[in-house]
């Protein structure tokens, strides 16, 4: 008979461990879901202060807030501003906070407050329809030095950003020219820098960045170049020429014509002050992720009670891969095929040396009491029924002890599967009065061991976090227990039978 062709299952394995990790990679990715427990990540909290001396009639104040900063993202936006009616509205792609009141005079202070954390995912260099760029109109000499300095800079570049390195290059000169000398006298530098770009059929404009310093106030914002290359944004400092933006600048205002505008007042001024603290990130995961690619798929959303019991029950598929891998592999018996995971399980609930000492003692005291049961000669179904109801007695009994010798252990002994237990003291008996102590020890301690060994993995921080926030991970578990339920060979406890030949080799 010919033997059927293992290669599909063994591909079929490989594609549930793949989809399994690719899954768990995307989760990490998409909801920004942190990989070990317990990792935090920093948190801005930004502060603008607007202040004005209002003229008494009605005001209306609009201020260029970050919408999609360049390595950052925003988690929160809110306004201070007793009296004021308050709202973010966009306008041809511009976010804007807008205050407004009837009337209003004398002094004034409005206060708005961002919470960002850095991202690396979101870069800002958002591709986009090339611009054109801006009419420039420039008056005699100012024309003709304009012209001369380009044309220098030109010769030097190949590329919008090299002609804009080389620009700076030749505005920062320590020894300038009479052109740029000239140009310097009558224009501020960062503004004459953008024009002159546009003049060379770059585009370009000016950014305000924020340098982000824990515990710093009044803080003003910096000018930066931008350039459009004919596919995206790029951002220069305009002193050095350096490409990028600083892990440490935000930039609050990009494509805005204006920062701060103020109708009903005058003498307005805007600074920032900003605060830096650490959140966990998978706070910030879960609190972000909701509705943003997997996050429907998420455990958070579920009610708390639910959450709750998932938890528990997410941690089984690593005690039957212990199991699993305990028996077959290395070839320890047990009393029962899963009976060590729920062990394992009433240990996570109990900690281990207290579980372990009430599994033993009721364990005891019911194999002494299953000894009497046997000699009444009972049907076994009624025997089974009165094991249950001896083993609530003990489980009661030993909460009462517990609890008035003021322990609380004996308290969680409820968490012990009742039924399974009152199973596990009858195989134990039968096993006794066929096979002798010596298997019921074997089986008993064999059960405890692999029971351990589950509940260590089971109870490890690592393990809680990666099977509640990555489910999909459990695919991975699974495609290796079918891995191991093909193997047919020897288990590690067996090869001891071969030791007399290699004594003898």
């Amino acid at each position: 008979m010919k033997q059927r062709s293992r290669y599909p299952f063994y591909l079929a394995i490989f594609l549930l461990i793949a989809a399994g990790i690719a899954l768990a990679v995307t989760r990490h990715v998409q909801l920004g879901i942190p990989w070990l427990a317990g990792e935090q990540k920093p948190v801005w909290m930004v502060e603008a202060r607007i202040d004005f001396e209002a003229s008494g009639e009605e005001v209306l104040v609009s201020l260029n807030v970050p919408d999609n900063p360049p390595g950052f993202r925003v988690l929160s936006q809110q306004a201070a501003s007793p009296g004021y009616g308050f709202s973010l509205i966009e306008d041809s792609g511009d976010l804007r906070a807008e205050w407004s009141i009837r009337q209003a005079e004398g002094s004034q202070t409005l206060y708005f407050n961002v919470q960002l954390t850095p991202d690396g995912s979101t870069d800002g260099e958002i591709i986009t329809v090339p611009p054109e760029p801006e009419e420039v109109f420039w008056e005699e000499p100012q024309a003709t030095a304009v012209a001369e300095v380009l044309e220098r800079a030109a010769a030097k570049s190949a590329s919008p950003e090299s002609m804009t390195r080389e620009l700076i290059k030749l505005m920062q000169s320590s020894e300038p020219d009479q052109n740029i000398s000239l140009l310097l006298n009558n224009n501020p530098y960062v503004t004459l820098v953008q024009r002159m770009l546009n003049q060379a059929g770059i585009p370009a404009r000016v950014a305000d960045g924020l340098k982000l310093e824990d515990a710093r106030r009044l803080q003003p914002l910096r000018p930066f170049l931008q350039i459009h290359n004919g596919e995206r944004w790029l951002t220069f400092h305009p002193e050095t020429g350096q490409q990028g933006l600083p892990d440490d600048v935000l930039l609050w205002r990009q494509d805005a014509d204006s920062l701060l505008d103020v109708m009903g007042g005058e003498d307005s001024q805007i600074s920032f002050s900003m605060l830096q603290q650490t959140v966990p990130a998978l706070q910030l995961a879960t609190r972000e992720g909701s509705g943003n690619g997997l996050g429907f798929l998420s455990l958070y959303e579920l009610p708390i009670e639910e959450q709750g019991m998932f938890r528990m029950l997410l941690l089984l598929p690593l005690g039957a891969l212990v199991v699993a891998f305990m028996r077959i592999i290395i070839g320890i018996r047990t009393s029962g095929t899963f009976m060590p995971v729920l062990i394992a399980v009433a240990f996570v609930q109990t900690s281990l040396i207290p579980g372990l000492v009430a599994f033993l003692s009721v364990v005891t005291v019911g194999l002494l009491m299953r000894g009497y049961l046997s000699s009444l000669n009972l049907l076994l179904v009624a025997r089974i029924s009165a094991l249950i109801i001896l083993v609530i007695a003990i489980t009661t009994g030993i909460s009462i002890i517990g609890y008035q010798m003021g322990f609380n252990t004996g308290m969680t002994v409820t968490f012990f599967p009742m039924v399974i237990l009152a199973w596990t003291i009858e195989r134990m008996s039968i096993l006794w009065e066929e096979d002798g102590a010596r298997e019921v020890l074997t089986q008993g301690f064999g059960s405890l061991f692999v029971a351990v060994l589950a509940y260590l993995l089971m109870d490890a921080p690592l393990a809680s976090h990666l099977t509640f926030n990555f489910p999909e991970l459990h695919l991975v578990t699974f495609g290796l227990v079918l891995l191991m339920g093909q193997y047919t060979g020897y288990k590690l406890s067996e090869l001891r039978r071969f030791s007399p030949v290699r004594d003898f080799s």
